[in-house]
């Protein structure tokens, strides 16, 4: 399996690193001083079955995703703050029929996380006396704010608290890698449910998962469907 990325910084890096040890060749890496290029030197260097996969910013995923699918390139993405327009992407994909992963988080935890949080929405948005807020943090260099986690989250629990706003917090502070907390407050008492990271490994070893599920696929899938999937072996 062979990948290139696009972006090369924190996460880059480490993506290439743990690409290393599962023997995933990165055949070519793209950032400011070098963009992805919809042309035929691209193409070239884009031999059947690359993947691309984009840590990049917000506002170069639409232009990415879209010379992916003039290049017939598969691509996942782990950038977030661009999901406002997935449609525009959506439209780029499906007319050209590439496949593209997309998540606001990667983390293997964190999805097993969504999962646990919309179950307990489920319980508590059954009685009154409960309100659901997020928290997040994450270190001093992310951009955006509240993290796509978090939004993700936030969508969650409007599923079964309604129109009801949820409330959602953000820290941004040192070096942490990201920490998410969902509680449920009331009069009497507080539930928090929370996931730490303790290393961005685990982001890398999930876009990793992504791209071999998405080789030879076609079609828009957010991460957490793909480990649905996976899970069904679908």
């Amino acid at each position: 399996m062979k990948i290139a990325l696009i972006g090369h910084g924190k996460m880059g890096r480490l993506i290439e690193e743990v690409a290393r040890r599962h023997n995933i060749d990165v055949v070519m890496r793209y950032s400011r001083a070098q963009p992805l290029r919809a042309d035929e030197e691209t193409r070239r260097a884009l031999t059947a079955g690359v993947v691309l996969i984009d840590f990049s910013v917000a506002d170069a995923v639409l232009e990415n995703i879209w010379a992916a699918a003039v290049l017939g390139v598969n691509i996942v993405v782990g950038t977030t703050g661009w999901h406002s327009r997935l449609d525009e992407a959506r439209k780029f994909v499906e007319g050209s029929g590439i496949g593209l992963v997309y998540g606001s988080n990667f983390s293997l935890g964190v999805n097993l996380f969504y999962q646990i949080v919309e179950r307990a929405g489920r319980l508590f948005a059954a009685f009154d006396s409960y309100d659901p807020f997020v928290e997040e943090s994450h270190h001093k260099f992310k951009k955006d704010a509240p993290s796509g986690t978090a939004l993700v989250l936030q969508k969650i629990l409007a599923k079964d608290f309604g129109e009801r706003q949820i409330p959602v917090s953000s820290v941004r502070t040192g070096y942490t890698p990201g920490t998410h907390a969902v509680s449920f407050d009331s009069a009497v008492d507080t539930i928090r449910l929370e996931h730490t990271a303790r290393s961005r490994e685990g982001f890398a070893e999930g876009a990793l998962l992504a791209v071999k599920w998405i080789a030879g696929r076609k079609g828009v899938y957010e991460f957490r469907e793909v480990l649905e999937r996976i899970a069904h072996r679908a």
